[in-house]
């Protein structure tokens, strides 16, 4: 997954783990950027009567880049504060909840935003209301209504929004992690069997979603709004983390966190730490930020898994497995961005430090037709531009690991027909979209709303 329980130590504690995060030219604004860090993965929408929610304990973080030194110029932090208004029910909600204030909701949450810039620090918003999770018909009988008034407009046209939303990434887990028998070529497989469509392992789970649309003017160096392709200035980074306290202790009463506040979690580029770093570095990983990354660049430089694909698929990738040079393409794509000179028309170069970032050239509009595979699929302001909710970021990273992008820095190399056709790895087709079991709003926030919990498991078991 995108970085869904991603690290041992984060998996345990899900509050703070970044499940993705994307960053994109907003389609229906296109002056503004919109930026969204999910967390809590794998949400099963009838998880109650403790449903999920955003952590009181945990400093929530969304960073932006803007000078290509892997130091955030720009940050905006969300807090979040709980109370309990019936302490003497065990229900999440005593009645219908019809609005975000109304009293039959037992546990609302309401959080704050502060705009950080070097040692300035502004209060956007406070005791802003999260929607409640999508219960079902009786308990929250008009889920758009109460997620849409959960949609905050904090002054100098930021909009943000916090709480739960439908997963947007979509994956076929079971494959992946079952030796990488991608459904519709494990005709291919070391272990082959009949081919089939990808499964979407997301299809009925929910997240935790905290979105921040932003003026370009209040995130670029200059304060500008970009027009020049290649303009540097037209570049930034962008990435989101999570932070505790680095003291805990436990008395009769409750837990009590005290001290400076620690990295936790972070992500930017989906699958950089699930798939890029071994096992024994992914928690040093998500301690680190990313003006470090130089440290595990040759991971990057030399991936496990561009030596796995030609061993689980024998004989389809001849020219990958001969490919002993380090991957200046994922080194580009990963931690650099792309120069100028590479792709006619385009470039999101940050610098020579070494960092992981989604890198967004804000001077490239909003596709009218976008194409999920992005710049793969010729499409401009598509990943690893950025990253749009809807984008097919493993397709497009498998493709890119098995050299689809190689000739870009080695114009002699010739990709396999495996990794230069544009078939899909979830459904097989050549120009694909979205699977039909994810959705998502031409507006902020952009991701769809919920999975209700009384909807979703009736129709789980009629599907198995």
């Amino acid at each position: 997954m995108s970085s869904h329980r991603e690290a041992p130590e984060i998996s345990k504690d899900p509050v703070a783990d970044n499940t993705d995060t994307y960053a994109f030219v907003s389609p229906d604004r296109p002056d503004t950027v919109t930026i969204i860090s999910n967390y809590i993965p794998l949400e099963d929408p009838a998880g109650g009567p403790n449903f999920f929610e955003f952590g009181d304990d945990v400093l929530y973080r969304i960073n932006i880049d803007n000078t290509g030194d892997g130091h955030a110029d720009v940050a905006y932090e969300f807090r979040f504060s709980t109370r309990v208004r019936n302490p003497e029910t065990f229900l999440y909600n005593t009645g219908p909840i019809t609005a975000l204030n109304s009293p039959t909701f037992n546990r609302p949450q309401v959080y704050s935003v502060t705009e950080v810039r070097g040692s300035h620090r502004r209060e956007l918003g406070k005791r802003l209301p999260s929607p409640p999770c999508n219960i079902g018909p009786r308990s929250t009988p008009n889920y758009p209504a109460l997620a849409n008034a959960a949609v905050h407009h904090i002054g100098d046209g930021v909009t943000v929004f916090a709480g739960q939303r439908l997963d947007g990434f979509y994956v076929d887990l079971g494959s992946v992690f079952d030796l990488a028998v991608l459904r519709p070529f494990q005709n291919l497989h070391l272990i082959p069997t009949p081919a089939s469509a990808g499964v979407n392992a997301l299809r009925t789970f929910n997240v935790h979603t905290i979105a921040i649309q932003v003026p370009m003017t209040a995130l670029t160096r200059n304060g500008r709004r970009p027009h020049d392709v290649m303009d540097a200035k037209s570049v930034i980074g962008v990435w989101a983390s999570a932070y505790r306290q680095k003291g805990r202790y436990r008395d009769e009463h409750r837990d009590h966190w005290t001290g400076p506040f620690t990295q936790v979690s972070r992500l930017a580029n989906p699958l950089f730490n699930e798939v890029i770093v071994p096992m024994s570095r992914k928690d040093r990983w998500n301690r680190l930020g990313p003006w470090q990354d130089s440290e595990f660049a040759h991971y990057v430089a030399q991936p496990e898994l561009a030596r796995l694909l030609p061993v689980l698929y024998p004989g389809v990738f001849p020219h990958l497995a001969a490919l002993k040079a380090d991957r200046a393409d994922l080194l580009a794509i990963l931690l650099t961005g792309i120069p100028a000179g590479l792709i006619p028309g385009f470039q999101n170069y940050t610098g020579k430090t070494q960092a992981d970032l989604l890198r967004l050239n804000l001077a490239i509009k909003p596709s009218a037709a976008p194409k999920i595979n992005g710049i793969i699929g010729g499409d401009l302001a598509g990943f690893p531009n950025g990253r749009r909710v809807f984008d097919n970021v493993v397709a497009i990273e498998l493709r890119a690991i098995a050299g689809a992008l190689y000739p870009l820095v080695d114009p002699k190399f010739k990709p396999d027909d495996a990794a230069g056709v544009l078939y899909d790895v979830m459904s097989g087709d050549q120009d694909p979209q979205p699977p039909s079991t994810v959705s998502y709003l031409p507006t902020f926030p952009y991701l769809d709303h919920p999975a209700g919990g009384y909807q979703v498991n009736p129709l789980s078991v009629v599907a198995s």
